[in-house]
C-alpha cells in the first residue's frame, strides 16, 4: 500500500502533532507516522514553560529561542483551544525558585544578577517573603528567587489538543513504526514502514524525538542525539498547597513541584544516561518523594498516583536541532532536551515556514542539524 502527502511527520509527540497543525493549515497534506502517538517525551514531561528559571549560563542562544517560544504561547494556546474545545492546562503561575542553603540562595542570586543583565526580570526573596509567597514551604529555608513570567501547560493535555487540532485541519495519523527512509539519488522521499506499506511525500520531518537517533539517513550523515531517561511523579492532594511551581536543589540534587489547579502535583525529574530503557527505578522515587518533602511537608500526606518515564532527545550542547540536514527533502527538528514542550510553538511555526518558503529562519542558525556531525557543507545560501 503506498500513500502520497507533502509532508510526512515522523513523530507525534508535541513537536511532530504541532508540526503537523501548522503545515496542515497551509493547506499542505500531511501524514504523521508514530506507533504510539503521544507515548514518548511528552508524556512524562512536567510542562513548565521555563525560559528564566532554566537558563544555564554558556545558553545564550537557546535562551533568545525559548523566550521567543514562550512569548508566541498565550496566542498558540488560544487558537488550538478555539479550534478544538480542548483545555490545555495553561496556567500563568510563575516559578520560585528556593536556596536549600545559604550556599544555594548565592549561587541562586548570582545566575539572578546574570538573568538581570540579559534584561530578564528576576525579584529575590527574603526568608521572610519567601514564607509569605509559599506558606507550606518548610520552615528556614533562607530565600529565593521569584520569576513571574514563567507559566505551564499540562503536556497530556496538550498532545490531545494537538492531535485533534491537526485532524480537525486535514492531517493523517499512521499509527506504524517507520522503518527506513525513502531515498532517490541522495533525495529523501517517504518513508517505508513496517508493515510493508509506504508513504511518499515531497518532505519529510523527523521530528520523533530521542529515537531519531536510530534512524539511518542518507549522505552518512549523523543527528548527535541520544536518549536522556528521565522519571516524573505525579501526586494528588488538596489545591493550593502551592500556587507557583517551585524549584530548588536538596542536597545537591535538582527537584521541582508543578501544581495543578485541582491538587494534583507533578515532581521531577531524574536524568539519567540508560539508552532506551524506560524501566521505572524505585531509587528515583524514593530520591524525587524525598527531596519534594524537604521543600514541601505536606508531600508525604499526598497519594502518589502514578510514576511516568519518558527519553528526553539530548544533544552535546542542549540544544535542538533545527534546519535541513544536507539531504534534499529532508527536515530536522529534534534534540530539544528539556524544553521540548516550552518550543513548540517556536519550531512549529519555523518548520512550517520552512516546509512553504524553502527558507529556515536566521534565528535557528545556531542550531544547524550538522553542527556536530562529520558531514559538513556551505548551508549560507539557506540561512537567508
Amino acid at each position: 500500500m503506498m500513500r502520497t502527502s507533502d509532508v510526512a511527520v515522523i513523530g507525534a509527540g508535541v513537536i511532530g502533532l504541532a508540526v503537523a497543525w501548522r503545515a496542515a493549515q497551509r493547506d499542505m497534506t500531511v501524514t504523521v507516522i508514530d506507533p504510539s502517538p503521544g507515548s514518548g517525551a511528552s508524556s512524562a514531561a512536567a510542562g513548565m514553560l521555563a525560559p528564566v528559571t532554566e537558563l544555564h549560563y554558556a545558553e545564550r542562544d537557546l535562551l533568545d529561542l525559548t523566550l521567543d517560544s514562550a512569548a508566541r504561547y498565550p496566542e498558540f494556546v488560544t487558537e488550538l483551544e478555539s479550534a478544538t474545545g480542548l483545555d490545555v492546562g495553561y496556567r500563568r503561575c510563575g516559578t520560585v525558585s528556593v536556596g536549600w542553603m545559604g550556599s544555594d540562595l548565592a549561587a541562586l542570586r548570582d545566575l539572578a544578577e546574570f538573568q538581570r543583565a540579559l534584561a530578564l526580570t528576576v525579584e529575590t526573596l527574603t526568608a521572610a517573603e519567601l514564607r509569605r509567597l509559599e506558606p507550606l514551604l518548610a520552615p528556614g529555608l533562607p530565600g529565593g528567587v521569584l520569576v513571574t513570567g514563567d507559566h505551564q501547560v499540562e503536556p497530556p493535555a496538550l498532545v490531545a489538543a494537538l492531535r485533534t487540532g491537526a485532524t480537525f485541519a486535514g492531517a493523517q495519523l499512521v499509527e506504524q513504526r517507520v522503518a527506513s527512509l525513502r531515498v532517490d539519488s541522495e533525495t529523501v522521499v517517504g518513508v517505508d514502514l513496517a508493515d510493508g506499506s509506504a508513504i511518499t511525500a515531497g518532505e519529510t520531518v523527523v521530528a520523533c524525538g530521542a529515537w531519531a537517533a536510530l534512524l539511518d539517513l542518507p549522505g552518512d550523515v549523523e543527528l548527535a542525539v541520544r536518549p536522556v531517561k528521565g522519571q516524573t511523579l505525579h501526586l494528588s492532594g488538596d489545591p493550593g498547597a502551592l500556587s507557583h511551581v517551585v524549584r530548588g536543589e536538596v542536597r545537591g540534587a535538582p527537584v521541582y513541584l508543578v501544581p495543578r489547579s485541582d491538587g494534583r502535583l507533578v515532581i521531577g525529574a531524574s536524568s539519567e544516561e540508560a539508552g532506551f530503557d524506560l524501566r521505572p527505578r524505585a531509587g528515583v522515587v524514593h530520591d524525587l518523594l524525598r527531596d519534594a518533602q524537604a521543600l514541601l511537608p505536606s508531600v508525604a500526606e499526598m497519594e502518589l498516583v502514578g510514576v511516568r518515564t519518558g527519553l528526553r532527545p539530548g544533544t552535546p550542547d542542549n540544544s535542538p536541532l533545527l534546519g535541513r540536514a544536507g539531504v534534499d527533502g529532508l527536515v530536522i527538528a529534534t534534540g530539544h532536551h528539556r524544553n521540548g514542550v516550552l518550543l513548540t510553538p517556536v519550531t512549529a511555526d519555523g518548520v512550517a515556514d520552512l516546509l512553504e518558503t524553502g527558507t529556515a529562519p536566521t534565528a535557528w542558525k545556531p542550531f544547524d542539524p550538522l553542527r556536530f556531525s562529520p558531514v559538513r557543507v556551505d548551508r549560507e545560501a539557506s540561512w537567508s
